[in-house]
């Protein structure tokens, strides 16, 4: 599904704004991206803006069994998925967003978590990480740490501005924690 294109007014009003979390007791994973985009919060679903990969990541990777469009996100819901953000405030660019909203973030996030539960929280930006976590060696994958009782694993930010991952690239990586999923 395509959304109408928000207007120039309307993103400068989305910024500061949040998209609400997809989330539910009991969830498999609990994807975290680092914070809504102001194009997000607009349209009212997660990872909404045009070049971002995440829906078609999720799809190649195994996670739904089409790509889904940002109006489905709900339905993740249903396969056992969630969505969060580490700060729930909308930027134009996530470098918008200072260190101490990175660390008051992961304590909300903590709690989030403590409250519902997943079995794995997969958090989107392996910078965002280590910035939120304190956590500055810190590599893709399986991570020592839980946070609220999930198992972490961390992800690249499936942001079209990341040019570092190629969707084939983003795909195996994602596909990697699927089979961790299944795994158990």
């Amino acid at each position: 599904m395509a959304f109408k294109r928000p207007t120039k007014e309307e993103l400068a009003a989305a910024v500061g704004q949040q998209v609400p979390d997809i989330i539910a007791p009991g969830l498999k994973v609990l994807f975290c991206g680092i914070n809504p985009s102001v194009y997000s919060v607009v349209v009212g679903h997660h990872f909404a803006r045009p070049g971002n990969r995440f829906w078609r990541t999720l799809h190649a990777a195994g996670f739904t069994d089409h790509t889904f469009s940002p109006a489905e996100d709900r339905a993740l819901l249903q396969l056992g998925y969630g969505l969060t953000n580490v700060v729930e405030r909308a930027t134009v660019a996530a470098a918008d967003l200072a260190p101490d909203e990175l660390v008051e973030g992961r304590r909300q996030l903590e709690a989030k978590v403590q409250q519902y539960r997943p079995e794995w929280l997969a958090i989107l930006g392996i910078g965002v990480y280590r910035s939120a976590f304190a956590r500055p060696k810190a590599a893709l994958g399986l991570q020592d740490e839980r946070v609220g009782g999930a198992r972490v694993w961390i992800l690249p930010n499936p942001s079209g501005l990341n040019a570092h991952y190629p969707p084939a690239e983003l795909a195996r990586l994602f596909g990697e924690l699927r089979e961790a999923v299944s795994n158990g």
